[in-house]
């Protein structure tokens, strides 16, 4: 009998490690660019902009392994004799790579093994200048020093390929895995959200489609598996979608489709997890118009607006119709089990970007990445340059951690910021939405020049053009960061005590006797008001 993952496994799978991909092939783009994104999300997680120099390295010469999520030491590997320079999850060839952890069967978790799935991402784009190298990198060394993480899907990206490839360890000390690895077709957009999405796939297309060898023998040896190799279903056989996989991670990538397809109502039933037989989403699909940068920065900050599972419907929100839920995503009451659904955008975002990777342009000018410290709607997305050799010390700010709060480090500015305004999001969030709009419109103004005076100093030297991508980069980034800080001095004062403070023409006004003008009390909205009334009935009714 099939044996699957426990529900408590799942259930740490999709809480505990729950990201968000989505991926643009370059036929699909408004201006040729594969676009790839990644929101890294959980509790309690604080990440740098990641930075690793190219280096060339001695025969002989270790690579330790530390465990992405937990700093734990796993063990050491060779260096290769030449690695790349790596900023954030994009290297100096335009390699981009994302994921999202699955979970799966609880039993092909290598506990044994080196190599975690953080540690082979940024390993990987050390090491491969293209896609298919990389898939070929990250193969390599699980088969050779042992995957020790849960079931994982990756976006991997390059200016003329977009892949998904996902992987599962064989249990422990197998050293190995299985694993497929699609490329998406060009025209297409595709999304995974933690919820393996591989199902079927076409073993004879070599030019498509690559797989371990023994990814159908080993689930017969298993014995989960026992069909003809052209029907094996990789999700239904390692890691099949249960309610939670549907509703709070499949619903994700049901959204973005959503966005440039109108055929997706038929596929509502699968993704609100209630029909078992409902008919499951593709693996990707053809967008009814060309996808911008800016639209897939739209979906990043998506909270279901406008769809069956949109937040502002209820009073989970509170007062001011917050798109956001507390969590754990379950709860009870009385005994019975209930649940929050989980938007796109989550306040649990330690990073987020959205990677152009341009195949026309010089690669140390073609690859770049919008990056944010924090979730994607609450912050605005800043330019760092595949080639860029140093951080803006907003992204990397000396002593600053989890723990330790700094206002010269973007993830705390932005996470003070958007935790004033979480609670009272109606209210505050056009401010902040003002800001972070104005900011991100100055960049993509700037775009077109910035990558013009980049591309003639590299007519006369590469290195010219990387030290002045370094240069804007960092100013926008550090820009960012004090604009950041401005508009938490504003918010105190504009909202404090739930009141507005008046303007006039950008700045608090005053009155006659230079006092601050009396302040605005907006009180409940009207929904609320509605709701109060209804659940308290005629407690707070004033005498007629």
């Amino acid at each position: 009998m099939r044996k699957t993952a426990t529900l408590l496994f799942i259930l740490f799978s999709v809480y505990g490690w729950a990201c968000t991909n989505f991926i643009v092939g370059r036929a699909a783009s408004t201006d040729g660019s594969v676009i790839c994104t990644y929101n890294a999300d959980d509790y309690g997680m604080f990440q740098n902009l990641c930075h690793y120099p190219a280096a060339k390295h001695a025969p002989g010469e270790m690579r330790r392994v530390v465990d992405w999520d937990s700093n734990r030491y796993h063990g050491s590997i060779p260096e290769a004799p030449e690695t790349y320079n790596v900023i954030g999850n994009i290297n100096e060839y335009q390699v981009c790579i994302g994921e999202t952890t699955y979970g799966g069967r609880e039993e092909m978790v290598d506990t044994t093994g080196i190599l975690d799935y953080g540690s082979l991402i940024y390993i990987a784009l050390q090491r491969s200048k293209t896609a298919r190298e990389a898939i070929n990198v990250m193969t390599t060394l699980v088969n050779t020093y042992g995957y020790n993480s849960e079931g994982e899907t990756f976006s991997i990206c390059d200016p003329n390929e977009a892949w998904i490839m996902e992987m599962m360890g064989k249990g422990p000390g197998s050293k190995g895995a299985v694993w497929v690895a699609i490329r998406i077709p060009d025209n297409a957009i595709c999304a995974h959200a933690n919820q393996s999405r591989i199902t079927t796939f076409n073993m004879k297309d070599k030019k498509n489609v690559l797989y371990a060898k023994d990814v159908v023998s080993f689930a017969r040896k298993m014995g989960w598996y026992s069909g003809k190799d052209a029907d094996f279903n990789w999700n239904e056989t390692y890691a099949k979608p249960d309610f939670g996989g549907r509703r709070f991670c499949e619903a994700r990538v049901w959204s973005f489709f959503n966005h440039f397809s109108s055929d997706m109502n038929r596929y509502l039933p699968y993704a609100m997890g209630i029909e078992e037989k409902a008919e499951p989403m593709p693996l990707w699909i053809i967008p009814s118009h060309k996808v911008s940068v800016q639209e897939v920065m739209a979906c990043m900050r998506d909270h279901y607006e406008g769809t069956p599972f949109a937040l502002d419907s209820d009073i989970g929100g509170g007062i001011w119709e917050m798109p956001y839920r507390p969590t754990p995503l379950t709860f009870e009451v009385d005994g019975k089990k209930y649940f929050n659904e989980r938007p796109t955008s989550t306040q649990q975002t330690g990073f987020s970007y959205v990677s152009q990777l341009r195949s026309w342009l010089p690669r140390e000018i073609g690859g770049l990445m919008w990056w944010g410290n924090d979730d994607g709607n609450m912050v605005a997305y800043t330019p760092v340059y595949c080639s860029m050799t140093e951080r803006p010390e907003c992204y990397n700010t000396p002593g600053v951690d989890e723990i330790n709060f700094s206002d010269r480090n973007a993830f705390w500015v932005c996470n003070w910021v958007s935790n004033m305004v979480y609670p009272r999001y109606s209210l505050m969030f056009p401010s902040l939405q003002q800001v972070r709009d104005s900011l991100e419109n100055s960049y993509f103004a700037a775009q077109k020049a910035t990558e013009e005076r980049a591309s003639q100093l590299y007519a006369e030297s590469p290195l010219k053009a990387v030290e002045y991508l370094n240069r804007y980069s960092i100013d926008q980034a550090q820009h960012m960061l004090a604009r950041w800080n401005q508009l938490a001095r504003y918010l105190i004062v504009k909202y404090n005590d739930m009141i507005i403070h008046p303007e006039k023409d950008g700045r608090f006004t005053r009155d006659e006797y230079g006092l601050g003008t009396r302040p605005q009390r907006p009180g409940y909205p009207e929904k609320f008001r509605r709701a109060l009334i209804r659940q308290t009935g005629s407690k707070y009714a004033q005498p007629e």
